[in-house]
């Protein structure tokens, strides 16, 4: 690195309070991980942050091309932000795809770093330029800086023991160090995490190293790249913090589920996109006592997830949209023989496969009523990553307090984004431990079905028990006895009971927090992950002077008891959903009232500029 005298004649950094950064390339270009390690560094620097990444649908997308393109966004900020950024104040392009693809996205006068040695007239061809953009003057409205980096790191890492083509896979990490220069970040955590990743001695390890020294000190060296800019760590509540994605805070969420039950945690599961993660942290975890079974298919994942729950453990699997559709006999029969179940569905765009690694919400209906017959679950919804830790124990409450499945809807963005999650005190968490049978209710006789007169949960008897020997299956129980039943009086009441039981977890909901103006005629309803953007797009309308309400309601199903309160004498309820309007149509039939849809089908989540500008023509015809 160059000399301290080097340095301190260096123009000082300038001061800003946040920065949206985009890294953008092909998929084997390693932008997920540029853009990772660029995050951790900010998270022990102390920034606050949000991030939000984009992967290609196609696994093998043709190099070069727009189909192939992936990128990783991180929003940083010396203060609390809540969003990863409606627009890149600076795009990293490692070749002229990755430009093409986000460079709509930027904002005028947006910084644009380009690895030049990519835009020769092969890849221009392939990303459909006719002239190439950094010489034609398309991209004048923007502070365009290029760097040789493929060339850069050939000479880089000569020596390293890295040869041939496999030299330019770590052009990544150039670009991570040249970023790293340009934001004042240290490089000491990536180099550690290179280390570790890689091992001291590995050919790797010292390719990655010293492409990150290379493009660290490019940026010291070169003129062009002499203006630096720095963001102060964030202001937050003292503790210990982490890094955290969705799916990582789900897992994490369900070991504390399990700890606070006392119970065993098994997750039974089939790997599909976005929920594969979960699995994979949760089999790393097997010094809680945690089992994970990864099945052939889904219908044997929610299958071992059954027996399990049957067994005695809190029993869990996860999915996404199409696999939801394969569990859903499966779910019917936890169901209809009232075991508790956490069915994870991290939602992506359909129908069928869609487009797996996009967002959507569109699952509401499905959890709601994508079962044969009358099977009403309690559906929970997950509004950021680290909410994700704090549904995934009251899920599994839920499940073992009503003895009943409980499906909680993640998404894409929350499963795959991260953000600083303060570790809370083990000793503050829930404790619900869970009681059950060990001897016979009705004089020397167990009857399964036998309800908590307060829940009407019947009890959970764990195979093996002797003299709790009862009949469990597909087939309709007999009140009380649970013996198998056809007549149609006593179906009904089984019906009947078991939807009472479901309604009956609304007396657990606390009251909805109502945020903004609390009595404003404009409430803007949301559910999962639509709530960053709405709470950050209801802050800019109010600061500008609008008077709107927010609320966020994690319970779907069912509804918080005071939501009808809140939404009565409202004159617009602005309902945002990553779907045609699904919420919209239940709250309708609820409370046979009118609503209003901001949808969105793109495969991306809201902006809070799209909210503000929905809520800014709701102003204007208001007061029109």
């Amino acid at each position: 690195m160059s000399s301290d005298t080097e340095t301190d004649a260096l123009p000082p950094p300038e001061k800003i309070d946040r920065v949206v950064i985009r890294f953008a390339g092909d998929s084997g270009d390693g932008m997920q991980l540029a853009g990772t390690q660029f995050t951790a560094s900010s998270a022990m620097f102390g920034n606050d942050l949000a991030t939000l990444p984009n992967y290609p649908s196609e696994i093998r997308a043709p190099a070069g091309t727009i189909a192939g393109v992936s990128s990783f966004q991180v929003h940083i900020a010396d203060w609390d932000i809540l969003t990863p950024g409606d627009h890149p104040d600076c795009l990293i392009a490692m070749n002229p795809a990755a430009l093409k693809a986000n460079l709509a996205d930027c904002k005028p006068g947006a910084l644009i770093i380009v690895n030049r040695d990519a835009f020769n007239e092969r890849n221009l061809h392939k990303a459909g330029y006719e002239e190439n953009p950094l010489k034609d003057g398309s991209l004048s409205n923007f502070h365009v800086l290029t760097a040789p980096m493929e060339e850069l790191t050939k000479q880089a890492l000569v020596g390293t023991g890295v040869k041939g083509r496999a030299v330019l896979r770590s052009k990544n990490f150039f670009a991570l160090g040249l970023m790293s220069w340009m934001y004042t970040r240290p490089l000491g955590e990536i180099q550690k995490w290179i280390v570790t990743k890689f091992g001291d001695d590995s050919p790797i390890a010292a390719a990655n190293k010293a492409a990150l020294l290379a493009g660290y000190n490019y940026g010291i060296t070169t003129e062009e790249f002499h203006h630096t800019f720095e963001v102060k760590a964030a202001s937050l509540p003292s503790g210990e913090y982490t890094n955290i994605t969705g799916n990582v805070a789900m897992a994490w969420g369900l070991i504390a589920g399990a700890q606070a039950a006392n119970l065993p945690l098994f997750l039974g599961s089939y790997p599909i996109t976005p929920a594969t993660s979960i699995l994979e942290e949760l089999a790393k975890q097997k010094h809680f006592g945690v089992k994970t079974f990864q099945a052939e298919d889904e219908i044997a994942g929610v299958g071992t997830a059954v027996g399990a729950a049957f067994a005695g453990n809190l029993a869990a699997t996860t999915t996404s949209g199409p696999g939801l559709a394969l569990k859903s006999e499966m779910i019917s029969l936890a169901f209809i023989m009232e075991l508790p179940l956490i069915v994870i569905d991290v939602q992506r765009a359909g129908p069928s496969t869609g487009m797996p690694t996009r967002v959507e919400q569109s699952d509401l209906l499905f959890a709601m009523y994508g079962r044969h017959g009358e099977a009403p679950l309690p559906i929970l919804a997950v509004g950021s990553p680290s909410d994700a830790f704090s549904v995934a124990i009251e899920a599994a409450h839920i499940a073992t307090k009503y003895m009943t499945p409980v499906i909680v809807l993640s998404d894409g963005y929350v499963a795959n984004s991260s953000e600083p999650w303060l570790i809370p005190d083990v000793e503050t968490l829930p404790k619900f431990p869970v009681t059950q049978a060990t001897k016979p209710n009705d004089g020397d006789a167990f009857l399964p079905y036998i309800r908590d007169p307060e829940t009407l949960a019947r009890p959970w008897a764990v195979p093996g028990t002797p003299g709790l020997e009862h009949r469990l299956g597909g087939l309709e129980k007999m009140d009380r006895t649970g013996m198998v039943a056809y007549d149609g009086p006593n179906h009904q009441i089984m019906t009947e009971l078991r939807a009472a039981k479901v309604d009956g977890i609304a007396k657990d909901i606390p009251p909805i927090t109502v945020h903004g103006d609390k009595d404003s005629k404009i409430l803007v309803l949301g559910w999962g992950s639509t709530f960053s953007a709405i709470r950050a797009g209801v802050l800019n309308a109010r600061r500008s002077g609008r008077s709107v309400a927010h609320a966020q309601i994690r319970h779907l199903n069912p509804f918080p008891p005071d939501l009808g309160e809140v939404l009565e004498d409202r004159e617009v309820i602005l309902i945002p959903e990553l779907n045609g309007g699904q919420l919209a149509m239940m709250i309708r039939a609820k409370y046979l009232i009118e609503t209003r849809s901001l949808v969105k089908i793109q495969g991306d989540p809201f902006k809070s500029g799209e909210i503000e500008e929905a809520l800014n023509e709701i102003c204007r015809e208001i007061n029109s």
